[in-house]
């Protein structure tokens, strides 16, 4: 497994609900903006079906400041979202098109995004809105880039992003040296709290990413690593 290269500025990450990046994504983006690197994070829907006892507009509201207040624990200050509906999100020319018009205004160098795959690592299946909005934010790049798909934009084409990370897959290829990372990375999971606190599960942010990262880091030589799927563009 490689290291990420990083030798870039900007990063657009690009995933469907709140709560999404942090899973793993957002301790590799602590070390980036703890670097100066810029990260822009654009949330396709606000989370709105994602807690049952309560009312969707609730919890679109609940969820959209405890995302923002997780990007802040790991110092991104910009925040989008496309209001897509939660829970039936559709890869398709609209999705697409959406996404490519979120790449062309940011221009990034870096896309992250969620896995596509049908399935998590450990073999449990992946969930519709990821697979949809991951595999479309992998084809927006290439959309973006071409200036004559979705000329009705009125943006120009942008060519620089090198390459797409996705957090969460079962098929990792590279990771990232997140070692000091650690604990802003469970912070801004943490930040979701009214969300955990409404699964009727018992979960323990610290002990996921920790097992995530330590492992890893002892297969490639580092404190703690987080894996990541790498797709060049």
């Amino acid at each position: 497994m490689e290291p990420v290269a990083e030798d870039w500025q900007r990063a657009l990450a690009i995933v469907a609900h709140p709560d999404d990046l942090e899973y793993g994504c957002s301790t590799a983006i602590a070390k980036w903006t703890a670097q100066g690197r810029s990260v822009v994070e654009v949330l396709a829907t606000r989370g709105e079906a994602g807690i049952d006892s309560m009312d969707p507009e609730e919890v679109a509201r609940i969820r959209t400041e405890e995302q923002i207040e997780a990007a802040r624990r790991v110092g991104v200050d910009t925040v989008e979202f496309l209001d897509l509906p939660d829970g039936v999100l559709e890869y398709g020319l609209p999705l697409r098109r959406a996404l490519a018009a979120v790449i062309r205004r940011h221009r990034p160098e870096v896309v992250l995004s969620v896995n596509f795959r049908e399935t998590f690592p450990g073999g449990a299946f992946n969930m519709a809105d990821h697979r949809a909005l991951g595999l479309a934010a992998v084809d927006a790049v290439r959309d973006a880039a071409n200036r004559w798909v979705f000329r009705d934009l009125g943006l120009e084409p942008w060519q620089g992003v090198r390459f797409v990370l996705l957090g969460g897959s079962p098929q990792p290829t590279h990771y990232v040296d997140v070692t000091g990372h650690l604990d802003a990375g469970v912070a801004s999971l943490r930040a979701h709290r009214v969300y955990f606190d409404n699964l009727g599960a018992d979960f323990d942010p610290e002990a996921f990413l920790t097992g995530i990262v330590e492992p890893l880091g002892r297969t490639v030589g580092v404190t703690h690593a987080m894996p990541f799927e790498l797709i060049e563009s």
